[in-house]
């Protein structure tokens, strides 16, 4: 990637510890050396991003600058989270994509009318995924210009 790419955080929602470890690998793959965190649910999301409950250390850091996001997770899922995300002044400006298996057309128009940026399937193949963080690292933190952080 160039040197002019922003580094910021990323972070991946998604309650399938297989689905996380192939993303972290083809991240690595890409050498993308943006931080990726995860969390695996609706709930831990939001504590992630209010800073609360096992998160409260990260109060005073960054918020990430971007959130990968499953529709399919336990306790709270993507829907809600994402719900809850866009109605949160403090948090509404993070660029949501949705990374997920549904090919549903309920899926994809309910989450645009929720303020998702981006709707992607999750490929099926390692190679292929690999392929897609590319494209996402390229568009999301070369091409892209991301509001600033707020004080």
């Amino acid at each position: 990637m160039k040197n002019e790419a922003k580094m910021i955080t990323i972070l991946l929602a998604d309650d399938d510890p297989d689905d996380r470890k192939l993303t972290q690998d083809a991240f690595a793959e890409n050498r993308l050396a943006n931080l990726l965190h995860w969390v695996e649910d609706g709930e831990e999301l939001l504590d992630y991003l209010h800073r609360r409950g096992q998160y409260t250390n990260l109060r005073g850091e960054a918020l990430p600058g971007l959130i990968l996001l499953d529709l399919n997770m336990p306790r709270k899922d993507g829907r809600e989270a994402l719900k809850e995300i866009k109605a949160d002044p403090e948090l509404r400006r993070i660029p949501v994509v949705v990374l997920t298996t549904s090919k549903a057309e309920e899926d994809i128009v309910r989450t645009y009318d929720l303020g998702v940026n981006s709707y992607v399937t999750k490929p099926v193949t390692f190679k292929s995924l690999v392929e897609l963080v590319k494209v996402l690292g390229n568009y999301w933190f070369e091409v892209v210009e991301l509001p600033p952080e707020e004080a």
